[in-house]
């Protein structure tokens, strides 16, 4: 068994109570072909942050990986049949912006293909797919912030 030691998540990174009644959504399984092509795509490309990259058994992997000042990370999974889903077909996870431009700017500089901005009634959309097909969106809401 071999096991990759987690990388230590930044100090922005929410970490919500959970409080009586709470149903905080915190890890979104998302079905890819290639884990280290992904893992790369995420980090690299998008600043994700590794948070966990291991094998806890022959044929299992687990890697977390968590967006900037979120408190809901990602995990792409082999060997677990509870989270077996056909490749590429996770569909418009939205990542919150404060400046969808300078977001979109970013991950332009960063090689994803990201389409340009949208306006939908004062909600701003830009949609990028990862490497297998799963697509995104970043928003931005301007009365947020």
């Amino acid at each position: 068994m071999t096991e990759t030691q987690p990388v230590q998540a930044p100090v922005e990174t929410p970490t919500l109570p959970v409080l009586p009644g709470a149903l905080l959504l915190e890890l979104v399984p998302v079905p890819v072909a290639d884990i280290d092509r992904a893992r790369d795509f995420y980090a690299e490309r998008l600043g994700f942050t590794v948070d966990v990259d291991v094998r806890p058994a022959e044929g299992v992997r687990v890697v977390q990986l968590t967006p900037p000042g979120s408190a809901c990370s990602i995990t792409l999974t082999e060997g677990i049949a509870s989270l077996d889903m056909p490749v590429g077909t996770l569909r418009g996870l939205h990542l919150v912006v404060s400046d969808i431009e300078a977001a979109r700017a970013t991950l332009v500089e960063r090689g994803v293909d990201v389409a340009p901005v949208e306006d939908l009634g004062g909600v701003y959309y830009a949609h990028f797919a990862d490497p297998d097909g799963n697509t995104w969106t970043l928003q931005h809401m301007p009365w947020r912030g």
